[in-house]
C-alpha cells in the first residue's frame, strides 16, 4: 500500500534536488561570480569617478547607469534570446562585458567614456539574465524551475552583499586599473564556466513561422529582423491578459516593498539612529527575502506555492502597515525582516510563468520581465524619495505597503484563474 505521504514527498523538489543538476551548478556558480564582478567594477568605478572629480552627483551616476540601458536593450534585443543558442548568447555576452570592464581599467580613460563604457554593459545585460533564466527552464523539470530561480536570487542577494565588501577591499589595496581588472576576471570566469560547463542546445526558436499553435506571442508573419521581431514580441507580452497579470505580479510588489528600503536614512534618523541602524534597516528586508524564500522552496510543494501567492504576497505588505504607529527600532527591524519574508511569493508567480509562456518564447519574456523588474525597481526608489519630499517616511512606506495589498489581492486572484 502507497503512504498518504507519498505524493506529497513525490510533489515536492527540494533545493538539494536541484542543486543535483549538474547544469544548474554550472549556471549557480556562473552567476555569483558574474554578480561579484560586476558589483567589484561597479562600485570601483563610482569610487574612481568621486576621487576624480569630487562630485557625488556623478558618483551615483556611476551606480545607476548600468541599469538605465536596460529597457534599451529589453525591447531592441530580447528576440536574440530565443533565436541564439542558450550557452553562446550566455558565453557572448559575458564576454562582451568583461571586455568592457577592462576597457575602463585603460590609465587616463575619461570619465564621461568609462560611464558610456558602464551603459553598455546595462545594454547587453538583459540579454544575459533572460537567457539565463530561460535556461533554467531548459535544465530544470517545470516543478524545479521556480526552486531555481529562488536559488539564483538568494545567490544574487549574497553575493551584491559580498561584493560591495569585495569591491571596497580591491580599491583599498590595489588601484583602481588593477581592481578593475579583477572584476574584468570575474566575468571572464564566469564566461569560461559556461563555455566549458554546458552542453550545447539548439536555439528554442526554430525558423520563424506564421501560425504555430501554442504562442503565447503574436506570430512574427515570416522572416523579419531580430530588432522588429523583439518590438513585436515586447507589444505581444504587454497585450497577452494572462502575461500581464504575471508581470503585474512579477514587478509592481517589488517595486513597493523598496520604498522602506529608499527612505532607510530618513527612517534611521527619525529614530534618532546613525549609519549603523541605516545598515541594519538595509538589511533587514533581504535577510527576510532570503528566509522566506528557503522556507516556501523547503517546505512547500509546488501546488502550495501557487496558491501561497496571495497570503504571502499580503504578508509583503501588511507588517509595513505597523510604521504608521512609528514604532522603535527593534520592533522596525522586525516588521522589515517579516515583510522580506514575504517576498516566497515569488516561488509561484514563477511556476505559473513558466507555464504560461511556450518554450520558444521563453527567453524574450525573461529578458523583458528581467528588465522591466530592473527598471521599476529604480522607479520605486526614485518615487518613494520624491514622495518623501512632503510627507512623512513613514507615511510614504504605508500608503505603499496599501497600494501593494491592492495589486497583490487584484493581481494574485486573477493570476489563480485557469
Amino acid at each position: 500500500m502507497t503512504s498518504p505521504t507519498a505524493p506529497r514527498a513525490a510533489a515536492r523538489t527540494g533545493y538539494l534536488r536541484v542543486l543535483a543538476v549538474p547544469e544548474f551548478r554550472v549556471l549557480f556558480l556562473a552567476e555569483v561570480l558574474a554578480i561579484l564582478g560586476q558589483v567589484a567594477a561597479q562600485i570601483t568605478l563610482s569610487l574612481t569617478v568621486y576621487s576624480r572629480t569630487g562630485s557625488p552627483l556623478l558618483a551615483a551616476l556611476a551606480f545607476a547607469v548600468g541599469f538605465l540601458p536596460h529597457l534599451l536593450g529589453a525591447t531592441l534585443l530580447s528576440a536574440w534570446s530565443d533565436r541564439v543558442p542558450a550557452r553562446r548568447l550566455m558565453v557572448l555576452t559575458q564576454a562582451v562585458t568583461a571586455l568592457l570592464v577592462a576597457c575602463m581599467a585603460v590609465p587616463g580613460t575619461p570619465v564621461p567614456v568609462m560611464l558610456l563604457l558602464m551603459f553598455a554593459t546595462g545594454a547587453v545585460a538583459p540579454l544575459y539574465q533572460g537567457t539565463k533564466a530561460a535556461a533554467v527552464a531548459d535544465v530544470l523539470p517545470p516543478e524545479g524551475f521556480a526552486l531555481g530561480r529562488s536559488l539564483l536570487r538568494m545567490a544574487a542577494q549574497l553575493a551584491q552583499i559580498c561584493g560591495f565588501a569585495f569591491g571596497g577591499v580591491l580599491f583599498a589595496a590595489l588601484s583602481p586599473a588593477l581592481a578593475l581588472l579583477a572584476g574584468a576576471g570575474l566575468l571572464l570566469a564566469s564566461c569560461l564556466l559556461l563555455r566549458l560547463g554546458l552542453p550545447a542546445r539548439p536555439a528554442r526558436r526554430p525558423p520563424p513561422a506564421a501560425g504555430r499553435p501554442g504562442r503565447a506571442l503574436p506570430p512574427a508573419g515570416g522572416a523579419s529582423s531580430p530588432v522588429a521581431e523583439s518590438l513585436r514580441g515586447a507589444r505581444g507580452v504587454l497585450r497577452s491578459p494572462r502575461l500581464r497579470v504575471l508581470l503585474a505580479l512579477t514587478w509592481f510588489p517589488p517595486v513597493l516593498g523598496v520604498s522602506a528600503e529608499a527612505l532607510a536614512a530618513p527612517l534611521a534618523d527619525g529614530l534618532g539612529g546613525g549609519p549603523a541602524l541605516v545598515a541594519l534597516l538595509l538589511s533587514a528586508t533581504p535577510a527576510g527575502m532570503i528566509a522566506g524564500t528557503f522556507l516556501a522552496g523547503s517546505l512547500l510543494t509546488d501546488a502550495q506555492r501557487v496558491r501561497a501567492v496571495v497570503p504571502l504576497g499580503l504578508l509583503t505588505f501588511v507588517p509595513l502597515l505597523g510604521l504608521g504607529l512609528y514604532p522603535g527600532p527593534a520592533v522596525l527591524l522586525g516588521l522589515l525582516v517579516l515583510s522580506g519574508a514575504g517576498y516566497g511569493y515569488a516561488l509561484g508567480v514563477d511556476r505559473l510563468l513558466v507555464e504560461a509562456v511556450p518554450a520558444g518564447e521563453r527567453g524574450q519574456v525573461m529578458t523583458l520581465v528581467t528588465a522591466g523588474l530592473m527598471i521599476f525597481q529604480g522607479v520605486g526608489f526614485a518615487l518613494a524619495g520624491a514622495l518623501a519630499e512632503f510627507l512623512s517616511p513613514n507615511t510614504v512606506v504605508v500608503l505603499a505597503a496599501l497600494a501593494g495589498i491592492a495589486v497583490v489581492l487584484v493581481a494574485g486572484r486573477r493570476a489563480g484563474r485557469p
